[in-house]
């Protein structure tokens, strides 16, 4: 690594790395922890700092692989976690997170999202994130899975979002048209899931071919596409100390304007509106 982690801000001035660490279907196998606690506190010692999960991944068992990797080191750790839709009224929210904050081992959460838009209205979840935060059990919200609408009912609501995650990469760029903008200009990181395409990309023949010219891997050229949008975070998920370093070394790659038409002839921007994609 030859320099620091780029960094974002987030609206309460926040700085975070734009590259993070996601957590999605870990804490499903007690047989694989351990090593997937091991490589979350590797990413910590590299840099990556910024740990997403959520009280739905695993049923809470990824929350508790997170506790186990950053215990005794909380204060290095960004944690991000999700409240369920089905959770969200004013004080189920605030029962959600007391057990996430449990099962994290910890007495706040760093930013709070509602994983996507559900029955209850935003007055009661927002109600929910306001006690939390007076409280002192969360210190940002945000939410994820919304597009242009959502996030503009919400700004009649509150303009305090701190975040939107939402799935985006290479192979899914529909965000680009609007909604990434829209968040732009409104200071609103991006936080994107999926930065792999679920491990699709790794196998593109395009993107190999592209990645060899660069002596890196397609994961890393994949990566650091993502993170070169201002204001765009990558939370890549991996089990492997080996992948952890690799997907650290993505943000020392600098892909120039030809690199980047390149992709763009591969991989086409959106021409126009298209509805939000979610895994």
């Amino acid at each position: 690594m030859t320099s620091l982690i780029p960094t974002t801000k987030f609206p309460n001035g926040i700085e975070v790395p734009v590259l993070g660490q996601g957590t999605w279907h870990m804490g499903e196998s007690r047989n694989h922890a351990k090593e997937e606690a091991d490589s979350l506190r590797h990413g910590l010692d590299l840099g990556m700092t910024l740990i997403d999960t959520a009280e739905m991944y695993a049923n809470g068992g990824a929350e508790t692989v997170v506790g186990e990797a950053v215990r005794g080191r909380r204060d290095e750790a960004f944690i991000v976690s999700k409240v369920l839709p089905s959770n969200a009224s004013a004080s189920g929210t605030v029962r959600a997170c007391e057990q996430s904050l449990k099962r994290l081992g910890t007495d706040h959460i760093d930013l709070y999202l509602l994983h996507w838009r559900g029955s209850y209205g935003f007055d009661e979840t927002l109600e929910g994130f306001e006690r939390l935060a007076k409280a002192g059990k969360i210190r940002a919200w945000g939410v994820s899975n919304f597009d242009v609408d959502d996030m503009e009912d919400l700004e009649r609501l509150s303009s305090d979002c701190a975040a939107n995650q939402v799935l985006y990469n290479l192979a899914r760029r529909g965000i680009e048209y609007d909604l990434l903008p829209w968040c732009a200009k409104r200071g609103i990181p991006i936080m994107a899931y999926s930065p792999l395409d679920e491990g699709r990309l790794l196998r593109h023949p395009e993107l190999v071919h592209i990645a060899k010219a660069h002596q890196a891997t397609p994961a890393q050229i994949a990566l650091a596409f993502v993170i070169s949008h201002p204001g765009v975070i990558a939370i890549p998920k991996t089990s492997s100390r080996q992948r952890a370093e690799e997907n650290r070394a993505s943000a020392d790659i600098h892909l120039t304007p030809e690199n980047l038409a390149a992709l763009d002839a591969i991989f086409a921007p959106p021409k126009r509106k298209k509805p939000l994609e979610m895994i």
